[in-house]
């Protein structure tokens, strides 16, 4: 069992920037593919990005390209999603996931889920 808690979340203008964090505990942490999904209101959850364990692979969806950096650090078994020039649109509950197995961008592929952290991003 792998336990994932996001923190960082909160409110920030439109063009601003927010890092969200995900510390696992629990388990092994690798080899572990880490990944982000998220969910406004009254929409579907949705691949956001996603990282291999060494770090040496990612994959954005195609609205974050270029402003969404995921990253991790495996000595302290956590991952990072930054995010720059934010829009509104990007408002959402952010979770954090995880799994062992191949695959990216699918999140039934996806073993484990932390609770989520709001982000809000106001015009």
């Amino acid at each position: 069992q792998v336990d994932l808690v996001e923190s960082g979340g909160g409110v920030v203008q439109a063009g601003g920037s927010l890092r969200v964090s995900c510390a696992a505990s629990g388990g092994i942490f690798g080899p572990l593919r880490m990944g982000w999904f998220r969910q406004a209101p009254g929409k579907a959850r949705e691949f956001v990005a996603s990282i291999n364990w060494s770090g040496s692979s990612t994959l954005y969806a195609d609205p974050v390209k270029g402003r969404f950096t995921i990253s991790r650090d495996n000595a302290k078994n956590t991952n990072y999603l930054q995010m720059n020039s934010l829009k509104p649109e990007d408002t959402a509950v952010y979770y954090c996931a995880a799994h062992r197995g191949l695959g990216a961008a699918t999140s039934s592929q996806y073993e484990y889920w932390g609770r989520g952290a709001q982000v809000t991003v106001s015009s």
